[in-house]
């Protein structure tokens, strides 16, 4: 009976409760596409760093800043931030192997320079990397020409696209053999790595982040980096280096160039410069194996999740001063931004919703004082509070469930009407958001579930106001206004 009382209500009522199911479908179809090209985002973005460059889980040392993989996440104090080795290094790594659901490990020691290749000089982000396992642990990066790093090689590998850019600016196609020359400066002064390409390699969701990385040898990152960390006090020069200002030019490089007998007298030249400077090391005095890791990055097995994986961790780890964090904290701002994008686009999707509601209660005001008679007389003739509750709740219901359906069943045929007509994204940063340079929208099952729910919450809400105003309504007055 009463469901047919309410279908007859809807039918009477078509103007009004037409722009009703208008108003909340709309509202609708946004929430759903919108948060649907978020969720593409945010899948995308999300497989690209953990297949090629954060993993699941990333170890880093305890700080009052959150970092990422190349420094700080706070943009005002990035260029002054030194990212900090893993303490316990060797503890720590064995309390993660002995964790279960990890499919991977590997270390990485991460830095900043600048990149000199045919005359090109750019800043690039370099990764030092344990080759042995970290090209077998991201399946995200692509050899293109060369080869990849082997262990204990010094060398350098750099992106397709950087290697396009040095093509553009000078000319020529950098090639696996030619030699880079990286340059880092501190307080105390600069070094300088010359070290074989030995190989080009992409992404498969690069993006503009991306491209800047350089992947080589650890040791070569960890020498780089040693002239940033020499410290930033001022340097006591040694009593002998002074002397050397007041010292005879003559006397100068006796003690560096000695000609033995062996020489038979001959003078000092450019050749035995020459001879000099090959017979001498070419490698800083650095360990070339042990700690100085400033991340440990961790793979996890399929479906296991990463957020109890790493509340479990740090249990374990936090004594030894590391902590663990997820991929988009390693990611940095980039990922961290799309969070961002999601929280105003919903904040904006609350305010309509707001206004909607204000809306939807109007409308439906406007419909109960025409019905006052009806629902006078309902009341006259016994009719409960709960019942009159009831009887305008299931009315806003059905007209949610069916702005809900539309409203999904409106954004489905819109993303594959956008999806068959092959939209060319040429920005880089929004294709490596969008998971690619051709716009393509996926349709979440969990997206759309979520906006069907809205729908119907916005119905429900809308009814309340309404609801306790048609309860008030008294027989007598409504029969004497009728």
């Amino acid at each position: 009976m009463v469901f047919f009382l309410v279908l007859r209500n809807i039918a009477r009522n078509k103007k009004n409760n037409i722009i009703i199911t208008l108003l909340i479908a709309v509202i609708t179809f946004i929430f759903f596409i919108g948060n649907s090209v978020i969720g593409r985002s945010n899948q995308s973005i999300r497989l690209a760093f953990i297949q090629s460059l954060t993993g699941d889980v990333v170890i880093q040392a305890k700080s009052d800043i959150t970092m990422n993989l190349f420094g700080a996440n706070t943009p005002i104090i990035d260029s002054f931030f030194t990212i900090p080795s893993l303490p316990a290094y060797d503890i720590v790594l064995d309390t993660i192997r002995a964790e279960d659901g990890i499919s991977g490990i590997t270390s990485q020691v991460s830095g900043k320079a600048y990149l000199d290749l045919l005359d090109v000089r750019e800043p690039v982000l370099i990764c030092g990397v344990d080759t042995c396992t970290y090209f077998p642990l991201f399946t995200g990066i692509q050899l293109k020409e060369g080869r990849f790093l082997s262990d204990g090689e010094f060398g350098a590998m750099i992106t397709e696209e950087r290697a396009r850019r040095v093509e553009t600016q000078s000319g020529v196609y950098p090639r696996p053999g030619e030699m880079l020359l990286l340059t880092s400066g501190g307080n105390t002064g600069f070094k300088i790595r010359e070290v074989p390409l030995t190989g080009i390699f992409s992404y498969q969701n690069p993006g503009q982040f991306m491209n800047e990385i350089v992947i080589a040898d650890p040791q070569t990152v960890r020498i780089l980096n040693s002239i940033q960390t020499a410290g930033s006090s001022d340097v006591q020069i040694p009593q002998d280096a002074v002397s050397l200002l007041t010292a005879d030019m003559d006397d100068l490089f006796s003690g560096f160039f000695s000609v033995s007998e062996e020489n038979d007298g001959n003078e000092f030249s450019v050749d035995f410069l020459h001879d000099f400077l090959v017979s001498s090391p070419k490698t800083d005095n650095v360990s070339l194996t042990g700690g100085d890791w400033n991340f440990i990055i961790i793979r996890l097995k399929e479906k296991m999740s990463s957020s109890g994986f790493i509340s479990s961790l740090n249990k374990k780890i936090e004594p030894f001063g590391v902590t663990a964090v997820d991929w988009r904290v390693a990611a940095g701002t980039s990922a961290i931004l799309l969070l961002l994008i999601q929280a105003l686009f919903n904040a904006g999707i609350f305010l309509v919703c707001v206004a909607g509601v204000i809306t939807v209660i109007n409308l439906m005001l406007i419909s109960v004082f025409r019905r006052t008679r009806e629902i006078g007389t309902l009341r006259a003739i016994g009719a409960s509070d709960l019942y009159i509750r009831l009887l305008i709740l299931q009315e806003n219901f059905i007209l949610s469930v069916i702005s809900g359906f539309f409203g999904i069943l409106g954004g489905i045929i819109f993303i594959r009407w956008i999806n068959n007509m092959g939209i060319y994204i040429p920005n880089d940063l929004v294709a490596s958001l969008l998971g690619g340079n051709i716009l393509s929208v996926d349709i979440i099952p969990v997206t759309a579930g979520i906006s069907f729910l809205l729908a119907v919450v916005l119905g429900i809400i809308s009814s309340v106001y309404p609801m306790e105003v048609t309860v008030k309504i008294e027989p007598m007055e409504a029969l004497r206004q009728g």
